[in-house]
This record gives structure tokens, C-alpha cells and sequence, in this order.
């Protein structure tokens, strides 16, 4: 087989990996590959719709054709959530599907050593040659009677992905399926969830808002809904009063009334604190909480309050809240906690009662995502409910329902070795008394970057054979090297990726999959925005120019045939038996035609108008196509009010009643005390302060003698999930976040720290904690807090193209990866990585 760079990157011992051999530091913006040259000259194209998937947001895009190439993109003229708009993450997306240094074709490693400093030897291969190798090593497996040892690892993924992550590992006998949402969101979705009963991301009504309190949130910027909101952002301010609680100045930040520059991993005092004022000041919006009996305020500083003495409508549980948790968080004990002054904080929390019911306590990872951030986020999401503004006008809100097919059920192609294997324990060990993942029971969650430590321990038992797709963990987990080391021992990896990327390194078959928004067909149900919620389609908008297939679908269409071949015929007949287009009546008989019946079947409600919907009327199958999305009707204020807030009690839980079930049953499970779980997962709560939110000291690695300064990390407008680092528009665009540099990954300190370093402006300075050290260039800027150093992630790539890297040949990164330094740590009651919140100290040191 010829290989040449039309079907993948010129290969060198001495490369290492997929190299290109050493770039410039900045390397000539090209946009386009140099195949497939087009020798046509009509320059009349047309509109395709599409979906970018560069946030959760999923917002509806089209993408302009001219002579088979994408040439642009812009938000769909019929999709509501996001205004027909999008943020600059889709047009990066152009440089990425036309980047030279994709995975081109299947490819095989020759060396069977494995590490870092190994070159793997890759050969290119055919797609039978790989399906047949995937498919021998599972079948090894099911016979040596451990199924349980496959594993199929999610990233980000479509509607689609009931296929490869859903059935496929159940059916080969195994219940490692594990997907990456705990190393991104969970923490976020235990507040609102073990109050309103929504695991969940939440809308948000800004455009009746008067009052927003961003915890660690930067809407314009990160976060989700970027499009939606910087659409509405300037008529918001207009009406409303912005405070930012951030370490560090983002962008937001910069243009909010109030900036509170809090102390990493301290947001627990200071909502505790705005509760306490809330109370005692008389400032909760009554319709909604209830009130005293006789009218007068009970809620003294440092007094308890009898139960009986308040009547509660939609809240419960507020006293007991009190009692438990806020009599004595006053704004001067806060204040000496999170670093806030206490005229602020009196200042922000009055203004934010003052607004009350249109006030908005918006939680994000940044507040939640540490290693007792589940407190804190119960504790923010609850001032929704304290001003009343939980599921009402101005307020935060869940979402409009999306009507969409489950797929076929798979039981029935269930063999003994599934049912046996799938019985097993997780290797993640979620469910365990220290790894609680509490996703509305025990185990609910999955404790993604925990993979890397279960299987250097082999607990419960090593992994020998994983699919992995869309994700590159040995990058975006935290402790890289134990993510290094875990990869090497792995017998067998098959990653499935566009770009090569530093999971592939260890891989042993790389299989080139589509570019989600250009080149696959996929339903795709987004978290929506501006009160409507949507299904978007993405589309093969362009025809690929390699030899690359959708992994959601026609991969394991393609294994389930090799399988076949081969004896073990369960999930081919399942394909082609259970799974019918619901227009013709057709079963698939290839991968393509696979794909579109699965994606015809879940997406069928929104498109069929005999279905009865609430939202748009789409006539056909063809008519979604062409318009490529369907929208619900705006949100419906008050929903779950009048006791339909699906919690245990029916109503908002300021005492959470659901919580102190699931905590229970947990503890029952690994036979403990609820008690023994808050020491197992390094909260101090004891007894009923477990079922409330409050104040929890924040937990940092690093002792603070050695390592002096707090690590704070932070998202950047141009971050396609960490995978825009190979177009040269992200770097050359980069300072468009605060404190930025274009080209270079900085660290930025405080002036006030940098004197005291000896470290000016531009130095490079190596950034050192208990796990890893990355040498990046220093930035002086006030607006990071002194004693933090913040810095932006998506940089220090080793091995996923030639800009992202200085020398992609020699695995010479630009910059340096946060998770190298990071601790292996967890949110564990939610199941969440524990990235922010000042987890891990650090100290800085001039090179």
C-alpha cells in the first residue's frame, strides 16, 4: 500500500508518532489540505445545515458549500436557542476537517513497547484487516471466560451513541462502558439535582433578569449557551446587575457591576453567607419559601429557629437549613474564609434579594468541581430557591421536552457469557463507599479518570482490549503520567479519533473517524438555550477526503459483521433483525445504511407529523434534512410548581430529603454509616449537615510551605473541547481571553507575587506540584488574585499535530498541559472530577 500524503502523514522512525517532522514556532495559516485540488471555478455554493458540537450547547449551524468544500459557517437561520447565531468554536472547525494531519486510513502498531518514548511503528492496514484483528481479541476474551475485561470508553458523542457505548460492551459481556462526564460536569448537576430533582445543565432567563450571580461562570466566553447569550448579553446589562465570582478577571468579569475576585474552593462560605443575609434581613422572596406564622422574623444570627414557627409553600426544609448550616455564617465570618470583604459581600447579597424573584444564582464547575464542591453546589443552586426564582420568569430553568425513540432492545441477543460478564464489578469503582457517584443512586456516575489508577492496581481486575472514541484521556484527565503509565499496561487500545492525539501513542489499531460537524449523520439532542429546547442534525455536508468512517455506527456495524464471520453472530443479528426504517420498512445491510436507519429511528418523533410534538411541525424526513432542526415551544414558566418538583418531599429541598436517601442506600450497600461515607469521601459534614448545603473548607494537595501558590484553570472562547489546538486560527486568536498571549501558553501572576519571584514579564517559569512539573511563559496581570496563578487549559499538546506542538516530530508541546500538574482528585459524592476550586498547589520557579 502507497503511502503519501494523501492518505496519511509521512511516517519516521525517528518521529515517534504520525509526525510531519519539526515545524517553526508559528507556523504559514493554510486553509485548506493540499489534496484533492479542485480545478472547478463556479463559485455559487449552497447552505447545509449542520451541528457544532464545540460545547454542550450543540448549537443548529449551516455550512456553505462551493464546489464540494466548506468554505463557512454560520448559526441556522431556523434554530431559536441560539438566535440563528454561533460563537467563533464553529468557524474554527473549518481549519480542523481540512487538517493535513488527521488520521487517514486504519493503521496498526509494529512495536509492542509501549510509552511515551516509544515510537509505535504504525503501518497502514485495511479496515478488514482491523476489524478482524478487534474482533479476534474479543472473541479471545468471551472464551477465556473475561468478557469483563473489554471496555468501551465515550467522549463526546450524538444521540447515536446507543450503539458503540450503549449495547456493544453489554452484549460482548461486560458493564465497562464508561463515558467522560464525570471528568467535565457532574458536580454541577448534583445542586440542582438533590433540590429540584434536574440532573442536569439548566436555561437560564436572562433577558428578564435583574440581578446574576456568576459562580466561577464566564457565559460570554465558556460555559454553555455562548451563542444565546452574547446575543442577548448587552441588553442583560442593561437591566440587570452582574457580579462575577472568579478568581480570576475573565471576560465577563470585565464587563460585570461587581467583581469578586474569591479565594479558590472557598464559594461555600461566601453563598453561605448570602443565604444567611437573605434570612436574616428578611430578603427571600415569601410566595415561594413561605413565611412565619406571625409575621416576624425568627432568623437571628446565631439563634436556632423552631420548625413549627414557619409555614413553607413551595421550599422544604428551610429552617432546618438554618439550624444546620447558616445561623452563624455571617458575612465578617466569611469574609476571613473567601477573601471577599464584608461590604460586598453585604452589598451583593442585598442586591440579589432586592431582585428577587428575577435574580439568577448561576453554578458552574468552576464553584462545584472540587474536592467537596458538592456542598457548595447544593448551596448555590439553593439561593434559586431562596428568592424564588427556581422555574420562573427570570430565573433558572429546566427544559422543554424533546420528543425522540429509544433504540430496539438488545435482551433477546443476550448469550450467558453477556449476562455472566455484565454482572461483574465496574473497573471504575463507582458505587464503592469512597466513590459514591451519587447520579440520582449509588454508582450512578462514572469515575472516568479513576480508569488509569483501577487498572495499574487491578482493581478489581486489569482491562486487556477497550474501543475508546472521541476522547484522548491521557490529555484531559488530571495526573497525565498515571494516565501514561495506565495506557502502556493496557495489552490492547483501539482508538478512534480524527487527529492523532496522545491516547493514539499507545494505541494498537487507530481507526480514522468523520469530523462530527462535516462529514457524519447523526441526531443530536441539545441542551438548548433562550427557553427553547432543540434536536439538531449533523450531515455529511462534504464528502471526506479519506478513507475515514462514523464510529458511533458504522464501525460497529463493520465489527458485528467480523464477529459474525467469525461464529459469535449476537450483535449482527440484532443489527439487521431489530433495526427497521420507519419510512421504507428497509434493514440495513451496510455500515452506511445502518447509520441512517439508526438515525432515522431516534430522531423520527420531531420529523414524523403524524407524532403529536410540542414545536415545530417538520413534514418528513427529507424536510429535517433541509431545515436541520427541530425546535420545542418556549419553556413554560412555574412548571413544578405546586408540588411537582419530582424530589422526595414534591417540593424544592432546602433540606434534601432525596439526598439523605441515595446517602443512605449507599451507605447500607457498602454496609457504613452515612457518616463513614463523608470520611471515606473527605467531607467533614457529620450527622443531618450531610443532607443541606454548606460550608466545607476548602481540600488542596500540596502542602502549603512547599507549594506556596493556589492553581486556578480556566476555559478559552476559542476551545473546541481541547481539540482546536491544531488550527492556527486558536493560536493566533488566543489573547481574545484575558491576560492571553497569541502563540504561547502563559501563566499568569499577579504583579504583587511576580516582585516577590523576581519574575518579569515574558520570563519562562516552571510550575511544579506534588504530581508534575510544565515550563510556560510568565504573564503579569492584575487580574488574577494574588496568591493564585491562573491559567488557561487546551494547550501542551505533544502529539496532535504540527501547530499544536513546537516540534511535532520530537514531542516538543506548545506550552504546557494543566492536567500534568493537577492531582488525581474527586468530587466524589457526585462522581466529578475535582479540576477546580484551588485542588492542587503549586509552586513557581524562573527557568
Amino acid at each position: 500500500m502507497e503511502l503519501n500524503r494523501r492518505n496519511f502523514i509521512k511516517l519516521s522512525a525517528v518521529s515517534g508518532l504520525f509526525a510531519a517532522g519539526a515545524t517553526q514556532a508559528k507556523p504559514a495559516l493554510t486553509a485548506f489540505t493540499e489534496t484533492k485540488a479542485s480545478a472547478a471555478t463556479n463559485t455559487e455554493g449552497e447552505w447545509v445545515g449542520s451541528t457544532c458540537q464545540g460545547c454542550t450547547t450543540w448549537c443548529p449551524v449551516q455550512v456553505y458549500v462551493v464546489n464540494g468544500r466548506a468554505t463557512k459557517v454560520r448559526g441556522n437561520p431556523n434554530a431559536k436557542a441560539n438566535h440563528g447565531e454561533v460563537c467563533v468554536r464553529a468557524h474554527l472547525s473549518l481549519q480542523q476537517v481540512y487538517d493535513p494531519d488527521r488520521v487517514k486510513q486504519p493503521m496498526k502498531r509494529t512495536n509492542q513497547n509501549k510509552g511515551k518514548d516509544q515510537d509505535p511503528q504504525f503501518v497502514p492496514i485495511t479496515w478488514e484487516e482491523a476489524m478482524d484483528t478487534i474482533a479476534e481479541k474479543i472473541l479471545e476474551l468471551r472464551k477465556n471466560g473475561e468478557s469483563h475485561k473489554f471496555s468501551v470508553w465515550r467522549g463526546r458523542y450524538t444521540a447515536n451513541n446507543e450503539i458503540l457505548y450503549g449495547s456493544l460492551a453489554k452484549m460482548v459481556g461486560s458493564p465497562n462502558n464508561i463515558s467522560h462526564s464525570s471528568i467535565c460536569a457532574e458536580a454541577e448537576k448534583f445542586g440542582p439535582y438533590y433540590t429540584e430533582a434536574l440532573w442536569g445543565y439548566r436555561d437560564y432567563d436572562h433577558a428578564n433578569c435583574r440581578y446574576e450571580l456568576l459562580w466561577g461562570a464566564d457565559p460570554i466566553s465558556s460555559n454553555r449557551q455562548v451563542p444565546h447569550t452574547i446575543n442577548i448579553w448587552g441588553n442583560t446589562m442593561d437591566r440587570a446587575t452582574i457580579a462575577c465570582i472568579d478568581p480570576r478577571l475573565s471576560a465577563t468579569a470585565a464587563k460585570a457591576d461587581e467583581w469578586l475576585p474569591i479565594i479558590p474552593g472557598e464559594d461555600g462560605a461566601l453563598a453561605t453567607a448570602i443565604a444567611h443575609v437573605l434570612l436574616t434581613e428578611g430578603l427571600w422572596y415569601k410566595p415561594f419559601v413561605g413565611d412565619f406564622v406571625d409575621g416576624v422574623n425568627k432568623f437571628v444570627a446565631g439563634r436556632t429557629v423552631r420548625e413549627e414557627d414557619f409555614e413553607e409553600i413551595e421550599g422544604y426544609g428551610v429552617v432546618k437549613w438554618w439550624n444546620l448550616a447558616l445561623k452563624d455564617t455571617t458575612p465578617e465570618w466569611a469574609a476571613e474564609r473567601c477573601g471577599i470583604p464584608v461590604d460586598q459581600i453585604l452589598r451583593v447579597a442585598r442586591g440579589f434579594g432586592e431582585a428577587a424573584p428575577h435574580a439568577i444564582s448561576f453554578l458552574s464547575p468552576g464553584a462545584s468541581m472540587q474536592i467537596r464542591g458538592g456542598y457548595t453546589a447544593i448551596a448555590v443552586h439553593a439561593l434559586n430557591g431562596l428568592v424564588g426564582s427556581a422555574d420562573n420568569k427570570g430565573g433558572t430553568l429546566s427544559w422543554s421536552s424533546v420528543p425522540s425513540n429509544g433504540m430496539p432492545s438488545f435482551d433477546d441477543y443476550l448469550d450467558d457469557i453477556a449476562k455472566k460478564g455484565a454482572k461483574e464489578k465496574r473497573i471504575d469503582q463507582g458505587g464503592t463507599l469512597k466513590f459514591p457517584g451519587l447520579n440520582k443512586k449509588s454508582g450512578g456516575s462514572k469515575f472516568t479518570a479513576n480508569m488509569a489508577q483501577a487498572m495499574l492496581d487491578e482493581d478489581p481486575y486489569d482491562l486487556k482490549v477497550v474501543l475508546s472514541y472521541w476522547n484522548n484521556f491521557n490529555f484531559s484527565c488530571p495526573d497525565t503520567n498515571k494516565w501514561d503509565k495506565a495506557l502502556a499496561k493496557l495489552p490492547f487500545l483501539v482508538h478512534m479519533t480524527v487527529n492523532p492525539a496522545e491516547m493514539t501513542h499507545f494505541a494498537d489499531i487507530v481507526l480514522p473517524v468523520t469530523h462530527q460537524l462535516y462529514e457524519r449523520l447523526s441526531p443530536v439532542k441539545g441542551s438548548g438555550g433562550n427557553m427553547h429546547a432543540h434536536m439538531t442534525l449533523t450531515q455529511r455536508v462534504i464528502e471526506p477526503l479519506w478513507d475515514v468512517k462514523i464510529d458511533e455506527t458504522e464501525i460497529p456495524f463493520m465489527l458485528a459483521e467480523a464477529l459474525a464471520k467469525k461464529g459469535f453472530s449476537n450483535i449482527y443479528d440484532y443489527y439487521t433483525k431489530e433495526f427497521v426504517d420507519p419510512e421504507t420498512g428497509k434493514r440495513p445491510t451496510t455500515p452506511e445504511e445502518f447509520n441512517e436507519i439508526v438515525t432515522k429511528i431516534y430522531s423520527e418523533p420531531v420529523w414524523n407529523p403524524s407524532i403529536e410534538k410540542k414545536g415545530d411541525n417538520i413534514n418528513g424526513w427529507e424536510e429535517f434534512k433541509k431545515v436541520a432542526v427541530w425546535n420545542s415551544v418556549p419553556y413554560q414558566f412555574k412548571k413544578k410548581w405546586g408540588g411537582n418538583w419530582g424530589t422526595d418531599t414534591g417540593k424544592f429541598e432546602f433540606y434534601s430529603e432525596t439526598l439523605k436517601r441515595v446517602l443512605g442506600e449507599h451507605a447500607e450497600a457498602n454496609d457504613a454509616s452515612i457518616d463513614q461515607v463523608m470520611e471515606a469521601t473527605l467531607n467533614t459534614a457529620r450527622g443531618e449537615l450531610a443532607f443541606v448545603g454548606h460550608y466545607e473548607p476548602a481540600y488542596r494537595h500540596g502542602e502549603e510551605t512547599e507549594f506556596p501558590f493556589i492553581f486556578s484553570e480556566h476555559r478559552s472562547r476559542l476551545n473546541r473541547e481541547a481539540r482546536s489546538a491544531n488550527t492556527s486560527w486558536y493560536q493566533e486568536f488566543k489573547n481574545a481571553d484575558p491576560g492571553d498571549v497569541a502563540w504561547d501558553d502563559v501563566a499568569k501572576i499577579n504583579p504583587i507575587d511576580a516582585a516577590k519571584l523576581g519574575v518579569n514579564d515574558g520570563d519562562k517559569v516552571k510550575l511544579t506540584s506534588p504530581y508534575g512539573d510544565i515550563t510556560v511563559t510568565a504573564k503579569l496581570w492584575e487580574g488574577t488574585r494574588p496568591g493564585v496563578i491562573s491559567k488557561c487549559y487546551g494547550q501542551g499538546h505533544w502529539a496532535y499535530g504540527r501547530t499544536a506542538s513546537l516540534d511535532f516530530g520530537k514531542k516538543i508541546a506548545r506550552g504546557g498541559n494543566n492536567n500534568t500538574i493537577l492531582a488525581d482528585a474527586y468530587e466524589a459524592l457526585s462522581g466529578s472530577t475535582a479540576r477546580h476550586g484551588g485542588t492542587t498547589r503549586i509552586k513557581v520557579e524562573k527557568v
